[in-house]
């Protein structure tokens, strides 16, 4: 009977001699687990800002195609020089400046007035071999720079808005000027208050992917600029006729559209801000298709509603009801119900159907229709997230106010003194002769050109 309890015995010593290490294992094996875990989270929404940075980057080829489609064949390379270059001053300011404005150590109204934004650290520490940075690495969620680009392709888009409005007589140098102005300091000080957790953040403002805080933002500048330059020579008659100003290039516009429709799903896609969880992953899903929905809704409604007020269907506002229904969906793209995003961006699309001529009533030239798509759809997506979502409609209200104030005065301010200093418009005769001629010395297609002159 003893010799049978001796094994056993001998087996529950051993087992409780061995019981600390053990355990310590188990520790050491659940926080490896919990490392795994933080790691693939942190890798996971790294890619996430990488990848859709990138997608929401080719929403400048987007802007250009657009642009260079509903502009005349002598302006082309002018549109396609100017997104080439806002997108390249954007990041440079951006960098230097701009996002310390927007979100570093923002105070309520504003962030830090300080140069450059670095990797951190540990995160240099980490890229040089030093493993012991890995947990304070880790801790950020994702790395200091895929935020940085991510955020960076934002202002860029900004600035494409206000490109296409004041297209066609706006000099070269001034209005990059004013690119430089706009997105190292007006964008990043007014997406302080909301993004930067500033003082609309904490009235409960919401804006998810930036209706007011990016589409509403160029759109002010866009307006502002456009009525002080002033209208293309030979857009309004005396006797307040509209002359229509064709763009060369239909399809063009049409592929530049549909790239905009593409990026779409990156600009509002990852605003979900991370892809680590099955909650997360299922938001950014309803995001996608509403925002694929919206923007069809708008094609639809401008479709018809052409078709109801001029008895033919008319392309570009079919192309700019996609782009509005896609900019009123940005604000509240996480709404529950996909029949409210086809509903908000309907509206969209029949914003834009409504407005284009209203401008053109008080004789604002906008050529591309970016106001109407970019300024007043994004109010409209602002609201209707207090209308089909939770947002409280007054503070909605106040911040619509609020950024459309500072952008109108600034952007004005920006705009008169460029044009005290340096002039804004090329004159009535670099106008006619086109300004890829005048600005470029060179023509988009030099053979279509030459033929033309030669009849």
């Amino acid at each position: 009977m003893l010799r049978s309890l001796i094994p056993g015995a001998l087996a529950l010593t051993a087992l409780l001699a061995a019981g600390p290490a053990l355990a310590q294992d188990t520790a050491e094996a659940a926080e490896t687990v919990t490392r795994v875990a933080d790691e693939t989270g942190f890798i996971l929404n790294t890619f996430l800002f990488l990848f859709a940075g990138v997608l929401v980057m080719w929403m400048a080829a987007g802007f250009s195609m657009l642009e260079s489609g509903l502009v005349r064949t002598k302006n082309t390379a002018t549109i396609c020089l100017k997104n080439v270059t806002l997108y390249a001053l954007g990041g440079i300011m951006y960098y230097l400046v701009g996002y310390n404005l927007m979100y570093v150590d923002v105070t309520g109204w504003i962030g830090s007035l300080s140069l450059f934004y670095n990797p951190s650290s540990a995160e240099l520490a980490l890229l040089d071999g030093d493993e012991s940075m890995l947990a304070a690495v880790l801790e950020g969620g994702y790395t200091i720079m895929s935020d940085w680009f991510f955020q960076m392709v934002f202002v860029a888009t900004a600035a494409s808005i206000v490109s296409g409005a004041v297209a066609e007589r706006v000099k070269l140098g001034p209005f990059l000027v004013f690119v430089i102005l706009l997105t190292g300091f007006l964008y990043p000080i007014q997406g302080s208050w909301t993004w930067g957790a500033g003082w609309l953040d904490a009235m409960g403002f919401s804006d998810y992917a930036g209706s007011t805080i990016v589409h509403s933002a160029g759109g002010w500048a866009a307006l502002t600029g456009a009525i002080i330059i002033g209208a293309r020579k030979g857009k309004y008659g005396p006797d307040g006729k509209v002359n229509p100003i064709p763009g060369a290039n239909l399809p063009l516009a049409t592929l530049g559209t549909l790239i905009l429709w593409m990026g779409w799903f990156g600009f509002n896609g990852a605003s979900a801000l991370a892809m680590d969880s099955a909650a997360v992953m299922v938001e950014m899903s309803l995001v996608f298709a509403n925002t694929n929905l919206a923007a069809a809704g708008g094609v639809v409604t401008a479709v018809v509603l052409t078709t109801l007020i001029y008895k033919k269907v008319d392309l570009t506002m079919a192309l700019n009801g996609a782009l509005a229904g896609l900019v009123s969906i940005t604000a509240g793209p996480d709404v529950g119900n996909p029949l409210l995003a086809i509903i908000i961006g309907a509206v969209g699309g029949l914003i834009v159907v409504v407005t284009v001529p209203l401008l053109d009533r008080f004789k604002i030239d906008d050529v591309v229709g970016a106001v109407p798509v970019h300024l007043f759809a994004g109010i409209w997506g602002t609201l209707a997230v207090a209308i089909f979502g939770d947002a409280d409609f007054f503070v909605q209200i106040i911040g619509i106010l609020a950024i459309g104030g500072f952008m109108a005065v600034t952007s004005s301010i920006a705009w008169l003194a460029i044009k005290a200093v340096m002039g804004l418009r090329v004159s009535e005769e670099e106008e006619a002769l086109g300004l890829d001629r005048s600005e470029l010395g060179l023509e988009a297609y030099p053979e279509f050109a030459q033929g033309a002159r030669s009849l």
